[in-house]
């Protein structure tokens, strides 16, 4: 990582943080929460989406999906 700068937090904050982070520097702890952040938001929003559509928008999305990788080429 290059240049650095400092985040201003409450002291329950950083004393929280500080024991998740163990032995992690910051930096590379603040960028594994922001990932598992990033990916749980994304499960979440696929949740929401399975619990909106129905049975056959499922199937119909399968199908083409599967359509499309079938006949995908460069031109």
């Amino acid at each position: 990582m290059g240049k650095y700068v400092n985040i201003s937090v409450p002291i329950e904050v950083k004393k929280c943080l500080q024991s998740e982070k163990g032995s992690k520097t910051w930096g590379d702890f603040l960028l594994e929460k922001c990932f598992e952040y990033r990916k749980l938001r994304g499960k979440e929003a696929f949740e929401e989406l399975r619990r909106l559509l129905m049975k056959e928008d499922l199937r119909a999305i399968k199908e083409s999906s599967k359509d499309f990788r079938e006949n995908f080429a460069f031109r």
